[in-house]
């Protein structure tokens, strides 16, 4: 963020801004970082990774064998407000853990977080993912269900400067990775009313996707539902659940206020 889009820009704290970086680096594919990855993925200098990393050592957010970084389970203190206090993770998961119960799949509440999708809550069916996603994952919103869905009721213009901006990487050898193609699965949603992510983020996943808009039409956040390819194809999954995970998407909407 630079100083011209922060509203007091006096105010602002860089040095908290990189501390968090750090934290927020690493994932499931970064579980363990040396000094010199930290660096790159923060977009900072070798000295100023190593002080950071070497503050979060000391107050216990972070630990180490002396050449890798992981984190430590103080960090989960940094969600828990959230959690605690805001109702939407609350109120959802009994919608969630509905749809995964009826459709013994797994579901999932996700909201628009710069250029990826943050699950704020999440219920697995029976038939268990083996994803590894939680409250807490992120997923790039180009090529994800619940992100194409939350897109979705952007202006044209609005998406395309969006999907521009996004690094379309390639999770699986089905990702879609040019613009035109991550356009028009956005504008599928628009005119369906439904998202669809077919091995993209993970081969043998599907997923299907519903925005939920708020009184004036914006889209807030979505709600998904995900199967293990081998069990049915898009087309059955459609036919199966599509209605169940609408359902949930009139449940959320109803009960709670994103903010």
């Amino acid at each position: 963020m630079t100083d011209e889009h922060r509203s007091h820009p006096r105010d602002f704290v860089a040095s908290l801004e990189k501390g968090l970086k750090v934290l927020l680096c690493f994932e499931r594919k970064h579980s363990k970082l040396n000094l010199s990855e930290v660096a790159r993925l923060t977009d900072t200098t070798p000295a100023t990774a190593r002080r950071l990393l070497m503050t979060l050592q000391e107050l216990d957010y972070l630990h180490s064998d002396g050449k890798r970084f992981w984190v430590a389970p103080r960090t989960l203190l940094l969600a828990r407000p959230y959690l605690m206090s805001r109702p939407a993770p609350q109120l959802a998961q009994p919608v969630l853990d509905k749809l995964a119960d009826r459709t013994r799949q797994s579901a999932s509440l996700g909201l628009l977080l710069d250029h990826e999708v943050l699950i704020i809550a999440r219920s697995t069916g029976r038939r268990t993912l083996s994803t590894g996603l939680g409250i807490g994952s992120r997923l790039p919103a180009f090529c994800s269900a619940l992100g194409r869905a939350v897109l979705s009721t952007l202006p044209l213009e609005e998406i395309v400067r969006y999907l521009s901006a996004t690094p379309l990487d390639a999770y699986t050898p089905k990702t879609v990775r040019d613009l035109a193609s991550a356009t028009e699965q956005v504008q599928h949603c628009r005119t369906y009313g439904w998202a669809e992510c077919n091995e993209e983020l993970e081969l043998g996943v599907r997923s299907i996707a519903v925005p939920i808009t708020s009184v004036a039409g914006k889209t807030i956040a979505a709600v998904s539902l995900s199967v293990r390819a081998e069990r049915m194809s898009m087309d059955a999954f459609r036919q199966m659940h599509l209605a169940a995970i609408q359902e949930a998407r009139d449940a959320l909407r109803a009960t709670i206020n994103f903010d």
